[in-house]
């Protein structure tokens, strides 16, 4: 596979064997699927905007005190192409592209338009990874059966992903329907954490941590931040997660799980503003520094 060039890789790498394909550790895949959006539009755009904006971020890591990619490249590609495609088809597309990923040894990182796409994602991680985990940083829990009678809905994946009988732990959870709710309260592979519980809850991260089974798979919804640091989402909801705890619970996950991948999903980039996409191009390149400094 071919890696992106300079002016358009993540992080503007412009050293060759920080960037090309078969030297690097890391792989960015760019995946702007939007179909079932069922408020603000723009998704698709996010993941573009998230590698532009990435060519701002300093390469030193103030808090690890190291230049991260200088541990591991980082190889971008192209944006997978979903002309004609949907549903049940985008989700083939999109495992079969991330298990091509996996069976060549690289570590996928995935940028993607609506949450829908993190179905595809861990369908491919959960062929190579047994004992998995889904780790959810959401505003939405996203367990309706069917949104709008689309069971392939970013409103959805969630339950697609029980359906998979796979653990999931969600973290700062704040709107969801009353079926979904009483799912969280029936299912006890469903470890639900609230946004208004964790502000009360000085234990929140190693309770949630021990929710984890050993293989964790991370999904990153911008709608998990609140609005203040994080506007340009699809569907934006108050009292949401600040940096610092986030980067809490990620780094702690790191240190005491195997994360094996991770996704950022629903960045819908607002004209005039570069806060979001590039807070959460940062948000990508500190994870990446985590799994290097707690490797496993």
């Amino acid at each position: 596979m071919k890696a992106l060039p300079p002016d358009q890789n993540f992080l503007g790498l412009t050293e060759t064997n920080l960037y090309e394909f078969d030297q690097a550790k890391y792989v960015i895949q760019s995946v702007p699927y939007e179909h079932t959006s069922s408020y603000l539009a723009g998704s698709a755009k996010g993941p573009e905007a998230i590698i532009q904006a990435s060519q701002f971020v300093e390469f030193y890591d103030e808090e690890l005190d190291c230049e991260t990619i200088r541990k591991a490249g980082i190889a971008t590609l192209a944006p997978l192409n979903f002309e004609g495609i949907y549903d049940a088809d985008a989700i083939d597309l999109i495992e079969q592209h991330t298990s091509k990923l996996l069976d060549l040894n690289k570590y996928v990182v995935s940028f993607g338009a609506e949450h829908t796409v993190t179905y595809g994602f861990v369908k491919a991680f959960a062929k190579k990874y047994d004992n998995l985990t889904v780790l959810q940083i959401d505003a939405h829990s996203d367990l309706r059966e069917s949104y709008h009678g689309n069971p392939y809905s970013h409103a959805s994946v969630m339950a697609r992903i029980k359906d998979m009988g796979i653990n999931l732990c969600q973290a700062g959870i704040r709107a969801q329907c009353i079926e979904e709710a009483n799912e969280i309260k029936n299912n006890p592979k469903i470890h639900t954490y609230y946004a208004h519980q964790i502000r009360e809850n000085n234990n929140w991260v190693k309770e949630i941590i021990s929710d984890m089974t050993d293989n964790v798979y991370l999904t990153i919804d911008a709608d998990g931040f609140d609005p203040s640091i994080m506007p340009a989402v699809g569907t934006a909801e108050p009292n949401g997660l600040f940096w610092n705890e986030t980067l809490t619970l990620i780094r702690e996950t790191c240190k005491h799980k195997n994360v094996i991948g991770f996704d950022i999903v629903e960045c819908a980039p607002m004209k005039g503003s570069i806060l979001s996409e590039y807070t959460l191009a940062k948000l990508a390149y500190r994870i990446i520094g985590y799994l290097e400094y707690y490797k496993k």
